[in-house]
């Protein structure tokens, strides 16, 4: 299972959270259509429940589950039984508040690690967080970090940099791209698509989200779109046998458009 997972949210566009309180909505989740489900023990379990959440969801991933689970924060006092009972079953883990690279190492020298961070301290150690052998994604909790830095979540102008501090810090460390935050928006999907096609716009390629109902249009605002597919495909075709430079619609062909237009192809598909 952990192979699985690992490849399964290397390369994933929706992340769908289930609270670990809920095990009914847990094999819906799996065919909800979501490229990953994220079974969350921290935000979405009250105090008093967290013992029993923890044995539920090790239950239904010893049953045969798949899954990413979301472990309460190190600061937290379950962290040390959480992480030792979703090591156990070989499931990835998603590490809330990430800010320590030594920490993250300890947990991915076990299982898989998608590092979600939502803290300044987390954002200026992304570069360190995503180098991290072990650490297959890095996510954006933005919420949390616009909370910490006393602004809007929704302001995009307020959190670029840290948008694009992510997106770079990826790309440095030989990763895919990062995973965007929630739209906490579930009454107009056009929120939504304007969330996700900004993030994409800025290199993100994942998004996480906190209904079934946002999976199909998350989905396809980060499939690339028909104009996309025409254009790489045209790129593709323009290729020379010799690998001299071609030219397309006027303009030069080289190495970084070829690999810009064999990832949107390998999106595509």
């Amino acid at each position: 299972m952990t192979s699985t997972i690992a490849q399964r949210a290397a390369v994933a566009r929706t992340f769908l959270f289930v609270p670990g309180t809920r095990p009914e909505r847990f094999d819906r989740a799996a065919t909800s259509g979501a490229d990953v489900v994220i079974i969350d023990l921290e935000d979405a379990v009250a105090g008093g429940d967290k013992d029993i959440a923890r044995t539920t969801v090790v239950e239904w991933l010893r049953g045969g589950g798949n899954a990413v689970v979301r472990v309460n924060a190190r600061t937290s006092p379950h962290w040390t039984a959480d992480i030792a009972a979703i090591i156990a079953t070989g499931s990835a883990i998603m590490v809330p508040k990430a800010d320590d690279p030594q920490v993250l190492a300890e947990v991915a020298q076990n299982v898989p690690v998608v590092a979600l961070v939502e803290t300044a301290r987390g954002l200026l150690a992304a570069s360190e967080l995503s180098s991290v052998p072990g650490v297959v994604r890095t996510a954006l909790g933005h919420i949390d970090l616009a909370a910490e830095l006393g602004v809007d979540p929704d302001h995009r102008e307020a959190l670029l940099a840290a948008r694009s501090s992510l997106v770079i810090a990826a790309a440095a460390a030989g990763i895919n791209s990062p995973v965007d935050g929630v739209t906490t928006d579930l009454s107009d999907p056009k929120v939504l698509e304007a969330d996700v096609l900004y993030g994409k716009s800025l290199g993100f390629s994942g998004k996480l989200c906190i209904h079934p109902a946002q999976i199909g249009p998350a989905k396809t605002a980060l499939t690339p779109t028909s104009e996309e597919v025409a254009w790489a495909e045209k790129i593709t075709a323009s290729l020379s046998s010799d690998g001299g430079v071609a030219s397309v619609d006027g303009h030069m062909v080289d190495p970084p458009v070829v690999a810009r237009a064999a990832r949107i192809l390998a999106t595509a598909r």
